[in-house]
């Protein structure tokens, strides 16, 4: 999956704590998801299809009810991209570091 998809459909905040939910709470129906959120029914599975579509949540359907879980593995894109930057800062960090300690001395 292209790491901009992930971005793009982590970027929503109701879509992020769905994500979230899918990923404590193992799987739960669009009804489940619903129930005390505040969003409606409609606007929930217009989240649930767009974080699909990003490959981070899959759906399985159980008679007439569709149950949804979450697919944390979708999110490696992110991890990559963010492992880059990671390497960068630790580095500015070692030279900040080197240099607080060439001022102490």
């Amino acid at each position: 999956m292209r790491l901009d998809t992930v971005f793009k459909s982590l970027a929503d905040p109701t879509r992020r704590t769905i994500f979230e939910r899918l990923c404590r709470e193992e799987e739960l129906t669009v009804w489940e998801l619903t129930e005390d959120s505040g969003v409606s029914q409609p606007a929930i599975s217009k989240h649930l299809r767009q974080l699909k579509t990003a490959g981070l949540v899959r759906d399985r359907r159980q008679g007439r009810e569709t149950h949804y879980s979450a697919e944390p593995k979708a999110l490696r894109p992110l991890i990559d991209w963010m492992g880059i930057y990671a390497a960068f800062w630790r580095e500015k960090f070692d030279a900040l570091e080197n240099l607080l300690n060439r001022m102490d001395q």
